[in-house]
């Protein structure tokens, strides 16, 4: 699957009339392609407001310190280690929970035993903000995951000002050039980039870029968006040399409801697993968690 990004769309003057020029296949082809295209033109709008070298001064001299992501799944007080979700709504669902508030939940999941939070901040198509990754940070002390479609260095430093301590990287929007630079800014950072897969092929483009020690399963089909737990299970399998080798850390994404769902990526190999909606719908997420984990 291969997402593009958003092509030019010049006006043209020409005598006294101004039109403009059509591209062939000018329209997203599916809901990550329009994310990505609204994305661009949101960060050009915030580089309006706050350039860049702006933003990375305030970064050097105000930013939180970080906490260790990857160590806190590590010593996780659940197993798989549970990095649980701060989100409204998503783009196929709409609101998920209509009583969201990022810091009571954020304290719920600690509570609960969860060993980082990941925090969605696209606001255009999740209802999530940068605002809410900061109020979670304040509120608790785990580590936390920037959870936002990343195609600029702008975002990830606006991510670090904020308190992010890792960030999401989705294999299927970046070019492998792209992926390469964005993880050794978020290492040079100090934070801990979390390189999401959904295919073989990504897998493999992942594993064959230096500084990554985290990759995310995402059993979910971004084509239909179906979801299958037992994705995570196929990839692990294919490459469990791999990642023995390179000493890799397994999230698996999306899909995971049930106690059964947990074993089974579990027994594929994965050492945590990103929780969101499953949680996010029940009255009591604690509980949720509680039960999940049969406790």
């Amino acid at each position: 699957m291969k997402i593009r990004r958003r092509p030019p769309n010049p006006a043209v003057n020409v005598d006294t009339v101004r039109y403009q020029v059509a591209f062939p296949n000018d329209e997203p082809q599916n809901i990550l392609e329009k994310i990505v295209w609204q994305k661009e033109k949101e960060v050009d709008r915030q580089r309006e407001k706050l350039p860049f070298l702006q933003l990375g001064k305030q970064v050097k001299d105000n930013a939180p310190p970080i906490r260790d992501f990857l160590g806190a799944l590590h010593n996780g007080k659940l197993n798989p280690a549970l990095i649980a979700e701060v989100k409204k709504a998503s783009p196929s669902k709409g609101v998920i929970r209509e009583d969201f508030d990022p810091v009571a939940l954020a304290k719920t999941y600690e509570e609960a035993g969860a060993s980082c939070l990941s925090v969605l901040t696209d606001v255009e198509f999740f209802q999530g903000s940068f605002e809410n990754l900061g109020l979670a940070r304040n509120a608790v002390n785990l580590p936390l995951l920037c959870k936002e479609f990343i195609i600029y260095p702008y975002q990830i430093y606006q991510a670090r000002l904020v308190g992010a301590d890792a960030i999401l990287l989705i294999v299927a929007i970046l070019n492998d050039q792209d992926l390469n630079y964005f993880v050794k800014i978020v290492n040079s950072l100090g934070m801990t980039p979390l390189v999401e897969v959904h295919t073989l092929e990504e897998l493999d483009r992942a594993l064959n870029i230096d500084g990554i020690r985290l990759i995310g399963i995402n059993n979910r089909n971004l084509e239909d968006f179906s979801v299958n737990v037992q994705t995570t299970a196929d990839l692990i399998a294919q490459r469990q040399e791999q990642f023995d080798q390179k000493e890799i850390t397994i999230v698996s994404e999306s899909g995971l409801h049930t106690p059964a769902d947990l074993k089974v990526v579990q027994e594929a190999g994965a050492n945590a697993v990103l929780i969101g909606e499953s949680l996010l719908v029940q009255p009591d997420p604690k509980r949720a968690i509680e039960s999940l984990y049969n406790r």
